[in-house]
């Protein structure tokens, strides 16, 4: 165990608990959306996100332990989360239609009838697509980040360094452990971000807050435009993280939504 108070205090575990806290949010408060385009009877990303919240916790944990190492194999893990619940909700609307009212390939997918296709495809579709050339030019070809934290992620995966295999000896003293977690602590946020830069992109609505339907359910007539009213724990996240971190991407998701995102 690490117990260097530097290590221990590291502001890595603090920023973990928010992105826990906002996937165990936006995962219940996404589940009365349909996933249109499967048999589903609930919204698919509700599974997918508290899914995720799970694999942050796994994270914080191993953090803790002093396994840096590990904990990049299952940051790897949640950066494909991220691309496929981003490739699913994109392949969805891209062939979503009256004349195709299942898609297949998500939908078996669902079923365990069918694999997605491997990373690269879905990272390429991703990238091709034309409804997100605007958010891709913001994230993907601004700077390399993303491929250096895919790099990254991959050598203490594969072991490429010998350095990267000591990073997960808790007993040892090692000069660039607090380094190292400084650089951990940079690749979440910004896979964090991308996730949450594409979603909202994408899925607009999910940004709404309750105030709408909870009227529409009481039988109480909503207050004009409440629906696009942006739920509490989401503009804080934009405050708190996006904004602070990237305002590009926060300038672009206001210019292509209702949404009254501040």
């Amino acid at each position: 165990m690490v117990k260097d108070e530097k290590y221990t205090q590291h502001c890595i575990f603090s920023e973990l608990e928010c992105y826990i806290d906002f996937y165990k949010d936006i995962s219940m408060s996404v589940f009365s959306f349909c996933s249109m385009g499967t048999t589903s009877i609930c919204n698919i990303d509700t599974y997918v996100y508290s899914s995720i919240q799970g694999t942050l916790e796994s994270i914080r944990t191993i953090l803790k332990t002093g396994r840096i190492n590990d904990a990049y194999a299952l940051l790897r893990k949640y950066y494909d989360s991220t691309i496929i619940n981003i490739y699913s909700n994109l392949y969805l609307q891209d062939h979503f239609s009256i004349q195709n009212f299942i898609v297949e390939k998500i939908n078996n997918w669902l079923h365990g009838k069918e694999k997605l296709p491997e990373y690269r495809v879905m990272s390429n579709y991703i990238r091709k697509s034309d409804k997100l050339t605007i958010i891709n030019e913001i994230l993907l070809h601004k700077d390399d980040r993303y491929k250096r934290i895919r790099d990254r992620c991959n050598d203490h995966t594969h072991y490429n360094f010998f350095s990267n295999m000591l990073l997960n000896d808790n007993e040892i003293y090692l000069k660039n452990r607090l380094q190292s977690l400084n650089d951990f602590s940079k690749d979440v946020r910004n896979i964090f971000i991308l996730h949450l830069a594409y979603v909202f992109y994408l899925n607009n609505y999910y940004m709404a807050s309750g105030d709408y339907i909870d009227c529409l359910e009481c039988g109480v007539t909503p207050e004009e435009d409440s629906q696009y009213w942006v739920a509490p724990f989401i503009q804080k996240i934009f405050d708190e993280v996006i904004t602070k971190e990237r305002p590009d991407i926060t300038a672009a998701i206001k210019q292509n939504t209702e949404m009254q995102l501040i």
